[in-house]
């Protein structure tokens, strides 16, 4: 009998008693894995190979998790801490025992949330207590990290382990196993002889101008195996969802605005009516530079109409803030924390020169700001910026506008709701339905601008804006329940790698 030289070399180097992982096969008949899986699901096809496949777990241990492998579990920690204070007796001051545990930061809030659940104790209003029959030294899940650290993980509990993968101790990698047996067909075909018959698996130039190709016996291939998976380059799932909010907003009409990323505090706030005491322009809400650090020219005729908007008000009835209103601080430089610093430069004829209305404009780009990292917030995100100026406009065009974009993503349970801005009135928030959790997320803020924005910067009819969240789309419309999966040090590249683009 002969077969192709694979074949041949899978059917020696294969066992009749005893499976033979596919890798070590490929590796005694000099073969590469994949060429040796081929010839392997060839000759299962023949009845002379049998070919089994089992998914094997990997565990790797995290930084964090071979920390507390040399040191110990923050809720061991603790409980020593209570023990040594007294609370296996009476509750003690959390406090107290915080303290002498040594926990910071983190490492506290780690401590306190897995204390009671492994029934080392109770806490309640701010005591401790310990229970005196708990045996940390035999804490499953220290036992499991040093298993996986020791490479011994027959002796880890499986819940354990499910449990330190959910506090990002250890991470699980899946690996497809093939193994491979002779038949009693390939026993038999081995011992009545099998020799490796020359093949061809390309059709060269060099074989079609020589004719040889006609004497030649050519490789035959399997269609239905399965081929090696390679991980290749492709837009982020983001970067796609802009560029399609880009061009549902050019088809209805509006314009992109560019601007810079660093921006003088005057365009970013002061032109929005911001007093210059205002809470979110202090630094634990913006990004300040430190070099340079102020713009070097501003409008100056623009400069005094703001401050006398912010000091005096505008019209007969406008008061002002009657708060200070230095120059000085409306030339400091930020990183912008919303893309309005564009529309304050647009809409005074700065950027691209006076405009006339009716005009639309919007931007999609990235702001920064000193937020909390959660699930919703990042120090820097996408905003979807924009605005009509046109005459007469009212709430209700702006309702419809929102109606009319975010249709063309799939969501049309918007909700909206009445909301203060120092800029526009009225002013109202919308929010949609997460589609997997059931909650209702904030997307975006709106509002007509009020007349202490628009008169220094000489607009004399009405600007209907708003600032959405790209992120906050995305999660509406793929079911992410995290923004850092999508984007950022810890985004998830298999979420990014198999989620299917919805068009």
């Amino acid at each position: 009998m002969k077969r192709p030289q694979a074949q041949v070399a899978v059917l020696q180097a294969a066992d009749a008693d005893d499976p033979r992982r596919i890798d070590e096969v490929a590796d005694e008949a000099g073969l590469k894995p994949e060429t040796a899986t081929r010839a392997a699901f060839e000759l299962e096809d023949d009845g002379l190979l049998s070919v089994t496949e089992e998914t094997v777990e990997h565990y790797t241990l995290t930084d964090e998790g071979t920390q507390y492998v040399f040191e110990s579990l923050p809720e061991q920690d603790l409980y020593e801490a209570a023990i040594d204070a007294g609370a296996d007796e009476e509750p003690v001051q959390m406090g107290q025992v915080i303290g002498a545990s040594g926990l910071e930061g983190p490492a506290v809030d780690i401590a306190l949330s897995n204390y009671a659940r492994k029934g080392y104790g109770e806490i309640d209003s701010g005591e401790i207590t310990a229970d005196p029959d708990a045996k940390p030294g035999q804490d499953a899940e220290m036992l499991a990290l040093e298993a996986v650290a020791d490479d011994q993980l027959d002796e880890a509990d499986a819940d354990a382990l499910d449990q330190l993968e959910r506090r990002g101790l250890l991470e699980v990698r899946e690996e497809t196993v093939r193994s491979v047996q002779l038949t009693d067909e390939g026993v038999a075909a081995l011992e009545a002889g099998v020799e490796a018959a020359e093949t061809v698996d390309q059709l060269t130039a060099e074989l079609l101008t020589s004719g040889e190709w006609a004497d030649v016996e050519f490789t035959e291939y399997n269609v239905e195996a399965d081929a090696e998976d390679v991980s290749h380059g492709k837009e982020h799932i983001l970067r796609q969802t802009a560029n399609r909010v880009k061009d549902t907003l050019v088809g209805m009409g509006f314009q992109e605005m560019e601007g810079p990323h660093v921006d003088a505090q005057f365009w970013i706030n002061d032109c929005l009516f911001m007093p210059q005491d205002h809470p979110a322009r202090t630094h634990w809400d913006q990004f300040a530079l430190e070099r340079p650090d102020e713009i070097g020219e501003l409008p100056a005729d623009l400069v005094d109409r703001v401050r006398s908007a912010h000091k005096e008000g505008v019209g007969p009835d406008g008061e002002g803030y009657h708060s200070p209103w230095e120059e000085d601080v409306a030339r400091g430089l930020d990183l912008r924390g919303h893309t309005t610093s564009l529309s304050m430069r647009h809409l005074s004829g700065e950027e691209i020169g006076e405009l006339e209305p009716p005009k639309r404009f919007f931007s999609v780009e990235k702001v920064y700001r000193n937020d909390t990292l959660d699930p919703t917030h990042l120090l820097e995100f996408f905003q979807i910026e924009g605005w009509v100026m046109a005459e007469d406009l009212s709430v209700r065009d702006l309702m419809g506008t929102f109606t009319e974009f975010y249709e063309q993503f799939g969501i049309t349970d918007l909700e909206f709701k009445p909301h203060y801005n120092p800029y526009t009135e009225p002013s109202f928030e919308l929010f949609g339905t997460h589609p997997e959790t059931g909650e209702v997320v904030e997307v975006g803020n709106s509002g007509i601008f009020r007349e202490e924005v628009l008169s220094p910067l000489g607009v004399d009819c009405d600007v209907m804006a708003w600032g959405l969240s790209l992120e906050r789309l995305l999660m509406l419309m793929y079911g992410f329940e995290d923004i850092r999966d999508v984007h950022g040090t810890l985004c998830d590249l298999e979420l990014l790698r198999t989620t299917e683009v919805l068009h």
